[in-house]
């Protein structure tokens, strides 16, 4: 079963609201990822003696946390797809191409699952998950679909089920419940550098 690497964010109080706004949106190139993050990382390198961070706010440190997570991520990714493209990059085997896959595929499943919070909309099944991840192999992220080489497309609507057989079945535990993906995913691919996301709708199962 195949899988990647990644994962989403919202902004702190301490982010403008338009990069809220930009975090739901498409992202039109690679210059404007992790937009919240570099910010937030230009603002403690200024002055990180005084920098003081969200006072007696968890859920707006969490958010932080995640994003600087992310974003430290994504710059290992670039690193190693550089050093990738400085060298000719070794031939995979077919297994290990598999294996890799697999791993994706574990990756993606867990990102998402991670982000199965309650919240009102898990009601309606209307809550929305966004997983961003990296995988510099071409051949490793088409083999998550299936795919005999690199994906062709950029951007592609998945049913939740066939989904599923990519990465493996999706179920998220909170108090007294489960929550399930609800919804097509929407996958994006950007094979000049690697990076990709998964989004879509999760919440409970309409009875």
């Amino acid at each position: 079963m195949p899988t990647a690497v990644a994962s989403t964010a919202k902004s702190t109080k301490r982010k403008s609201d338009a990069s809220t706004a930009d975090s739901s949106k498409k992202r039109k190139s690679s210059s404007e990822s992790h937009a919240a993050a570099k910010a937030l990382v230009k603002i403690i390198l200024a002055n990180p003696e005084s920098y003081e961070p969200p006072a007696n706010d968890s859920e707006a440190l969490r958010v932080t946390f995640v994003e600087l997570a992310e974003y430290a991520r994504s710059l290992e990714g670039q690193v190693a797809q550089s050093a990738s493209n400085g060298k000719a990059a070794a031939t995979k085997t077919p297994e290990q191409i598999c294996a890799e896959a697999e791993r994706l595929a574990n990756t993606v499943n867990s990102g998402i699952k991670k982000q199965m919070s309650w919240k009102p909309s898990c009601k309606t099944g209307s809550a929305k998950f966004s997983f961003d991840g990296f995988c510099p192999d071409p051949n490793v992220f088409g083999a998550l679909f299936n795919l005999e080489g690199p994906p062709k497309f950029k951007a592609k609507k998945f049913p939740k089920d066939e989904i599923q057989e990519y990465i493996g079945d999706v179920v998220g535990s909170v108090r007294y419940d489960y929550l399930y993906i609800t919804s097509d995913v929407n996958v994006r691919w950007n094979p000049d550098t690697g990076e990709f996301k998964f989004s879509g709708s999760y919440g409970k199962r309409s009875s």
